[in-house]
């Protein structure tokens, strides 16, 4: 198991200039943390060149995208994009009669998800198919990196490929379930989880959200001993997650958001970096703090955990960069609603006895109950209706400020990377934030 490393202290600024190169592994969205890291590159002058996962046509078909799609996701990333379609996952790739993980779910009841049976050769055949495209995909993807990426510069691959839901239609009414559902609508993550559904999850996750790292770094092999060679280094870094530490009752307490299905992932995220660490490749997973992205609206309750940064901002030395956030906060709360309050609700949650057992380290990551989530929800709604506005609320402007802190750590940290797990906690992220992020 890997041991909890987190990160004290400052790293030095990254020696990435001009005339060297940034590969974002994964495409760029709306917001996340992704946009931290390559808003760094940008100031650092690096050539920026990233991949599509490509689009899905009417017949399910995989494509490259269209000129529109490239224009706009170019100039959303602000580099090139080589456009070879490196979707990651198996849920829509066909067996050998055709017929994909996606297809044996078609026309599955809501009331009867839990007695769904699945053809597991079937599933295999796909999940072989769908490495086999990807991989091929990807060797494409290289040879064209090679004749880009010139000899003597500094290369930095971020891997950001995560998720891997299968896009069935009976998966997000039960999905919703498990995440938001309360009283007669909760369905128990390991009940979910240990079921055919879940167990289809299970390894769709892991093909995308950790398997796709170790694809990387074996497919750039030759890249990265060419750029070695000629006296270039090579860093790789992963964005994971495994809980985090914030305030509580004014002590930094490590804590999760529950049930965080993607965490058996995260630590297969975790090993693969920890094998090529081994092989003095550097490689280096970040657990970052948890914020809203486009993709964590189904997980509600898990920007519970940003409302303590604005008390750490405040343990951390405070100044100018602190002050702008919470005044940028407050007035994003209804009228009569004070910062204050927030924390403090946040606080109650946080610190409820009753979830003591979820914030075992060791035990990670732990199914929801009844009760725990129960909690979370009710806390998260009352939270959310104190905001203004519930399409601009108080939990984006941390999330903005978080992933931007964490983009320049993840940058500074991998000019020279120490270990290939390494925890980014709301001390290091609020000091980074008071010091300029």
């Amino acid at each position: 198991m890997i041991s909890f490393n987190p990160l004290r202290t400052l790293p030095h600024a990254a020696g990435y200039g001009r005339g060297d190169v940034f590969v974002l592994f994964g495409e760029l969205f709306g917001r996340g943390y992704a946009n931290g890291l390559v808003e760094q590159a940008r100031r650092a002058g690096m050539t920026i060149l990233g991949i599509t996962v490509g689009r899905r046509d009417a017949s399910g078909d995989l494509r490259p995208l269209n000129e529109t799609e490239i224009a706009d996701a170019e100039a959303l990333l602000g580099g090139k994009i080589i456009n070879i379609p490196l979707e990651a996952g198996f849920d829509m790739d066909p067996d050998e009669h055709g017929i994909s993980p996606v297809d044996q779910l078609k026309g599955v009841k809501a009331d009867a998800w839990g007695s769904v049976e699945l053809d597991w050769n079937a599933v295999e055949q796909a999940r072989k198919a769908g490495i086999e495209r990807f991989t091929a995909h990807l060797g494409r993807v290289m040879a064209e990196l090679d004749a880009r990426i010139p000899g003597g510069c500094n290369v930095l691959f971020s891997h950001t490929m995560a998720g891997g839901i299968p896009r069935a239609r009976i998966l997000m009414p039960v999905l919703n379930r498990v995440f938001k559902g309360q009283g007669e609508r909760f369905t128990p993550s390991e009940v979910f989880w240990n079921s055919p559904l879940g167990r289809l999850c299970a390894v769709c996750f892991d093909e995308v959200t950790a398997n796709t790292f170790g694809h990387l770094i074996d497919a750039s092999g030759r890249i990265r001993e060419r750029i070695e060679r000629t006296g270039g280094r090579v860093a790789y870094t992963a964005y994971g997650y495994h809980g985090c530490e914030v305030l509580i009752n004014d002590r930094y307490t490590w804590q999760t958001y529950t049930p965080y299905l993607q965490g058996w992932a995260k630590m297969r995220l975790e090993e693969a970096a920890a094998a090529a660490w081994e092989k003095g490749i550097h490689a280096t997973v970040f657990n970052c703090p948890e914020i809203q992205t486009n993709s964590s609206a189904l997980f509600l309750g898990v920007e519970l955990s940003l409302y303590p940064l604005l008390a750490a901002l405040e343990r951390e030395g405070d100044g100018p960069a602190a002050e702008e956030i919470r005044t940028a906060c407050q007035s994003l709360l209804s009228e009569g609603v004070t910062l204050d309050e927030v924390v403090a609700s946040a606080n109650q949650y946080l610190a409820d006895p009753h979830l003591e057992e979820y914030r075992d380290f060791s035990a990670w990551p732990r199914h929801n109950s009844p009760e725990q989530a129960e909690r979370m929800l009710s806390r998260a709604t009352a939270l959310l209706s104190m905001n203004r506005s519930q399409k601009d609320i108080v939990c984006a402007e941390l999330s903005r400020a978080v992933f931007r802190s964490v983009g320049r750590l993840i940058f500074d940290m991998s000019w020279e990377p120490n270990a290939p797990v390494v925890w980014l906690n709301h001390d290091i992220v609020a000091r980074r934030i008071v010091a300029g992020a």
